[in-house]
């Protein structure tokens, strides 16, 4: 392979549908700046750099200002530059709102949101003021429809879905693109972490490496979002846009509690 003069910064990466959209970039030639929250972004890194690129793991906590700012310096320490970021890192919590710990909550907000708007104000700075680069945000068809059960996650996603097609918007008279990648349940550490498991949900679970090659053609042809990938999730994403939200909350209330209860 050709010695690589791009590089791309992925959120997330450690496993799941991170993992899979930094395979996507590297198997494009571009270096990477991978990063997640735990140790398992270095086995990742060794996984990665056998595809003839460089590779950078940053383990990094994204919940805090500092961890943004640390991995934004080490994806741009000596004038390197970030030609496209995938911002995938995300958490959830099941279970009714007013049960859940706050630091929960708390810890939603800061990795799916504050994180991704200062992250994003970082590098897309950057991008336009080159004028040019390429931007894919991991919103979810959670998106699309009020929560139960959910409540701080499906609100979270919403704004970056929001977050997404403004900012696209906004760099429309440039060449800096912005995707957002909508996918419906997948199999990842998603539902472990978030206590998840055991909801009709979990059961049906679209592949991340599926998953992620459609998030990753829908940024190359720099498409405004893609709803991904089985077709069960594409026809609830269709469906979603003409069901009153007071179905959807049921809805999502019945996929989000664990089987055996009401």
């Amino acid at each position: 392979m050709a010695e690589s003069t791009k590089r791309a910064l992925i959120t997330g990466a450690s496993s799941g549908i991170g993992l899979e959209l930094a395979k996507l970039f590297a198997d494009d030639g571009y270096d990477l700046v991978i990063a997640a929250d735990e140790a398992e972004i270095h086995v990742a890194a060794q996984e990665l750099s056998g595809r003839g690129v460089e590779v950078e793991a940053v383990e990094v906590d994204l919940r805090t200002g500092d961890g943004v700012a640390s991995l934004y310096q080490a994806a741009t320490d000596g004038g390197k530059v970030v030609d496209a970021v995938a911002l995938n890192a995300g958490v959830g919590r099941g279970g009714r709102f007013v049960d859940g710990d706050l630091a929960d909550d708390l810890s939603i907000v800061d990795l799916n949101v504050r994180s991704t708007v200062h992250l994003a104000k970082l590098v897309l700075r950057d991008m336009a003021e080159r004028g040019t680069g390429k931007v894919l945000f991991t919103s979810s068809i959670a998106a699309t429809m009020p929560g139960s059960n959910q409540a701080v996650y499906n609100a979270s996603k919403s704004f970056v879905q929001s977050f997404a097609e403004a900012v696209r918007d906004e760099m429309r008279d440039s060449d800096v693109t912005v995707t957002s990648l909508m996918p419906g349940p997948t199999d990842t550490k998603f539902f472990q972490r978030g206590g998840l498991e055991d909801t009709p949900q979990a059961q049906v679970r679209d592949d991340a490496a599926k998953v992620a090659r459609q998030g990753y053609d829908a940024l190359k042809h720099n498409r405004q979002k893609v709803v991904a990938s089985s077709p069960m999730s594409k026809a609830m994403g269709v469906m979603n846009k003409f069901t009153p939200d007071a179905i959807k909350v049921r809805a999502n209330r019945l996929m989000a509690t664990p089987m055996g209860r009401k």
